[in-house]
């Protein structure tokens, strides 16, 4: 598949779709040639990217479930949010309202390729997935 037939995401390496901001993160094409979203050097740098909102999330909102992290990840002004929850927590094997533990390697990873799937339309590279976890 040719590169401007991937989705967004995937021509971007920002495979959750984190729109522009002033945060800058590591591994981040600064400025963006998307004038939208992100771009990031890697798909990895892409989801490290996804992992710090998410643990910002539980930190300084304590959003700790699927539910309440993709309530703001993917509000129902933009996004059909209760299908995207559905997707994550059945793809991730968690509850939506059950709590997370946003330093859990395994949770994470599921939850954050599920993001992905929802975000792209086709499965995650878990290798990307993995690798952007061990930049953290």
């Amino acid at each position: 598949m040719k590169k401007n037939e991937l989705p967004r995401g995937m021509r971007n390496n920002n495979p959750l779709n984190i729109r522009r901001n002033s945060d800058v993160f590591q591994g981040e094409v600064n400025p963006s040639r998307d004038k939208e979203f992100k771009q990031f050097k890697t798909m990895a740098h892409g989801y490290r990217a996804g992992f710090k909102i998410l643990s910002n999330y539980y930190r300084n909102y304590k959003l700790d479930t699927i539910r309440k992290m993709i309530e703001r990840w993917a509000p129902p002004k933009e996004n059909h949010t209760e299908s995207y929850i559905k997707v994550v927590s059945d793809y991730a094997g968690i509850p939506a309202d059950d709590l997370v533990n946003v330093n859990n390697r395994e949770q994470m990873i599921r939850i954050v390729a599920g993001m992905s799937n929802v975000e792209n339309g086709r499965e995650a590279d878990m290798s990307d997935v993995i690798t952007g976890w061990n930049l953290l």
